[in-house]
């Protein structure tokens, strides 16, 4: 039986039809469900939240050797590079830079990330209506290198528009969201895109506290600080990075979820720096040779490496060997999780935390210590296996070395008989890397050291205070 064919004019109407009542059906669920039609969504926020989201500009002063002064003396340089007669030893370089912020409450702070910021002399915040604030109307509140956030403050005889915060907990990998900034300079910036992964981490420096958000929304150089917004207005997210090989947007942006955020902004605010939890433990992940051997599953909790003796988690009875499931009633899948969780947890206030040790679940209670407890014990772990002492870098001392960026600390006290001391190392040298990881500050410095296996050689990348010149030195760890 031969099958009966729909004439083309029909078939051409059916399926018009056809469009019209999908397009119909579309919008029915738009209306119907929680989100508003996208295109509309994104006009709405980009309109409510542009005058929130400022400009931030800054100027920073270092002082550089001067890499000529060597040769004021010789003749041939003189003669031939036309060398001035009085050469200075040090010159002074400006480097500007360029990121966003937002306004976060009516008093006018403004939260950005650290790198927009950092070793700044001259701060400049512009908003979209060309109000601008300089000199005695803007103030640094605070700073927090580890997750680089900051925040600033501007005085103002006129109300400002401020955006409000939503949880980061609630996104989900697909759903829309909207940056604004200012890529390369180019003020009230609007893009779109989605979620496209959740805590990504060790992005930048696997030791700070990071739990970025992906995004594939466009974000250039000068995006960092501005927001990351859901389609309800709500702030989900700081931008703050970008994978890329060529310098721009290459479709991977990573963004502070705002829950992190506020954490850190309400401490920078209150106090001017941020305090964090310690419970005195030295953790490893579950590799699948690891979780084999405890006949656990992989990401299924952490490995106690080593416990810090009088520290809070040898208090409440902690162990070697111990695998930590869960804090806080939150499932624990590894490192960087419970490292976060214990960072954000209140000092002096009772954690829970679920133990597996020896097939059986146990429960603790472990009172948060103040992570400047850590310092003071690595710091004489330090003093002792090393001979050295360390602290951060000021702005000046980068300056005067012409280092970029937040690596590196500076030995402030030495042990001529100490391993350190024996190759060398004398007070005012600079330590930037170990085993080519950046060391960022002296509690990474001291932790990755007493980490390591005792007559372990490792290679540090250290600048000579003398000479200002850098070089990788081999140094034997008892």
């Amino acid at each position: 039986m031969r099958k009966k064919l729909l004439h083309p004019k029909k078939t051409v109407l059916i399926l018009a039809a056809a469009i019209v009542l999908s397009q119909l059906a579309l919008q029915h669920a738009f209306a119907q469900s929680s989100e508003p039609n996208l295109v509309t969504a994104i006009e709405q926020v980009a309109k409510q939240s542009i005058p929130a989201v400022v400009h931030v500009e800054m100027t920073e002063s270092q002082e550089v050797a001067n890499p000529f002064y060597q040769y004021r003396n010789n003749p041939f340089f003189k003669q031939f590079f036309n060398l001035p007669h009085k050469m200075p030893k040090k010159f002074e370089r400006k480097i500007m830079g360029l990121g966003s912020g937002i306004i976060i409450d009516e008093q006018g702070h403004i939260l950005t990330n650290n790198h927009v910021v950092a070793g700044a002399s001259k701060l400049k915040v512009t908003m979209s209506n060309g109000q601008e604030f300089e000199g005695k109307d803007i103030q640094l509140v605070g700073t927090d290198p580890l997750t680089d956030l900051a925040i600033l403050k501007v005085t103002s005889k006129e109300s400002l528009p401020f955006l409000k915060f939503g949880n980061s907990d609630d996104l989900e990998v697909g759903q829309w969201v909207v940056a604004i900034g200012q890529p390369q300079g180019l003020s009230e910036s609007v893009t779109q895109g989605i979620i496209s992964a959740k805590h990504r981490r060790g992005i930048t420096n696997p030791e700070s506290y990071q739990d970025f958000l992906q995004t594939d929304a466009p974000i250039n150089p000068g995006n960092s600080g501005g927001p990351l917004l859901n389609l309800k207005g709500e702030v989900i997210g700081v931008n703050s990075a970008i994978f890329s090989t060529s310098g721009g947007f290459q479709g991977i942006g990573f963004a502070i979820p705002s829950n992190m955020a506020t954490h850190i902004a309400e401490q920078l605010i209150a106090h001017g720096k941020v305090t964090r939890g310690w419970i005195g433990v030295m953790i490893q992940d579950l590799t699948r040779d690891i979780a084999q051997s405890f006949h656990v599953k992989p990401d299924s909790g952490v490995l106690v490496a080593d416990v810090v003796k009088g520290g809070p988690a040898d208090k409440a009875g902690i162990k070697r060997g111990d695998i930590i499931t869960a804090y806080d009633g939150k499932p624990v899948s590894n490192g960087s999780v419970l490292r976060n969780e214990v960072a954000n947890t209140a000092i002096d206030t009772d954690a829970k935390v679920q133990v597996l040790r020896d097939g059986k679940t146990q429960d603790f209670t472990i009172k948060i210590e103040n992570q400047q407890e850590e310092l003071k014990v690595l710091s004489a772990s330090l003093k002792k296996r090393l001979g050295v002492d360390v602290q951060a870098l000021t702005p000046q001392e980068r300056g005067h070395y012409g280092i970029e960026g937040s690596e590196g600390v500076v030995i402030t006290w030495v042990d001529p008989k100490g391993p350190l001391g024996k190759d060398g190392f004398e007070v005012g040298d600079i330590i930037l890397k170990i085993d080519d990881q950046p060391i960022e500050d002296p509690t990474e410095f001291a932790s990755i050291m007493d980490a390591l296996p005792h007559h372990t050689k490792v290679a540090l990348l250290a600048v000579d205070h003398r000479t200002g010149q850098s070089g990788i030195i081999a140094v034997e760890i008892p």
